[in-house]
């Protein structure tokens, strides 16, 4: 029996987020799986046509509805449930997005929920992380049920482009709930690149001492046209935002390159950055934890050895 496996597209209404072409990497890891994106917006053109650009995708689905102008999962949710009737399987990334939304999904039609998917060895049975990532847990469902999941998008490198699936107009006629309204966004504006999805990451931890000298941390992301990071201790104390917490309780990555600057490396960071490609440390402790796993570990001063590094980063 053919897998069919609908992906719920992330979006901000113009660009399609690279999280998608993640679960459609992991969908294309059941065997013979028909690969199917649904883009829910109020007008879902644009990313529709970025969506059919990841290849081996069967179609995209385009269900434009006013109400989709803001990605709230409780409108969107119904929209999905009825979408999913013919599909075996419901995707979506484990992205604050896909957190939010993907359990409501479940709810409504009655499935099991898998969080965190990080493998897909058939259409049935999957690996997930659990405590904090120190085990791995096998998963399996009976035959022939519906599986709603979020994908570990830090577990999979995105499906490549060169596909040119169809897009077709998906009319979803159900009734959205009215209990739930979009009221505003507030969020800080940055020219940096996005924490989850950029290929470079500097983070800072608690032994910056303070938010002024956290303005380190920034001047090398700046040369390296890094994201910026941190831990959950500097975040605690203050020293920065708490949209910038990397680990267990914060954001999961997996970067090209992630520096870490003054992070001890407690087990709740290390989940969050255990599939970065390379993971440079500095610390002045040499028996720090994030040694254990760092690719290459400079022991010393941070306000020594970080102003060395922008020196030779212009040179």
């Amino acid at each position: 029996m053919t897998a069919r496996v609908l992906v719920i597209a992330e979006h901000d209404g113009v660009k399609l987020n690279a999280s998608t072409a993640k679960c459609v990497r992991c969908a294309l890891g059941i065997a013979d799986a028909e690969v199917t994106i649904a883009v829910l917006a109020a007008d879902g053109a644009a990313v529709a046509a970025q969506a059919a650009q990841i290849a081996d995708v069967a179609r995209v689905l385009r269900a434009d509805r006013p109400e989709n102008a803001h990605a709230l999962a409780a409108v969107l949710a119904p929209q999905i449930a009825q979408l999913a009737g013919p599909y075996t399987h419901v995707f979506g990334p484990s992205t604050t997005f896909g957190k939010d939304l993907m359990p409501r999904v479940a709810a409504l039609i009655d499935a099991p929920q898998l969080s965190d998917i990080m493998a897909a060895e058939s259409a049935t049975r999957f690996r997930r992380p659990t405590y904090a990532g120190n085990a791995i847990v096998t998963v399996e469902v009976d035959a022939g049920t519906k599986v709603v999941a979020t994908v570990r998008t830090a577990s999979f490198e995105a499906a490549p482009a060169g596909g040119s699936a169809s897009v077709e107009t998906a009319t979803v006629d159900v009734t959205l709930p009215t209990h739930t309204r979009f009221v505003g966004v507030s969020a800080a504006s940055s020219d940096r690149p996005d924490l989850q999805s950029a290929s470079r990451v500097v983070s800072g931890g608690r032994a910056l001492g303070s938010a002024e000298n956290f303005s380190i941390i920034f001047g090398l992301a700046d040369r390296l046209g890094a994201a910026v990071g941190a831990s959950r201790a500097a975040v605690d104390a203050g020293f920065a935002a708490s949209d910038l917490q990397v680990g267990q309780t914060g954001k999961i990555i997996a970067p090209e390159l992630y520096v870490a600057i003054g992070i001890s490396g407690a087990i709740q960071h290390l989940t969050g950055i255990k599939d970065a490609r390379t993971i440079v440390a500095i610390n002045k402790d040499a028996e720090a934890p994030i040694f254990e796993v760092a690719d290459v570990g400079l022991v010393g001063d941070l306000f020594t050895i970080v102003p060395e590094l922008e020196k030779l980063l212009t040179a």
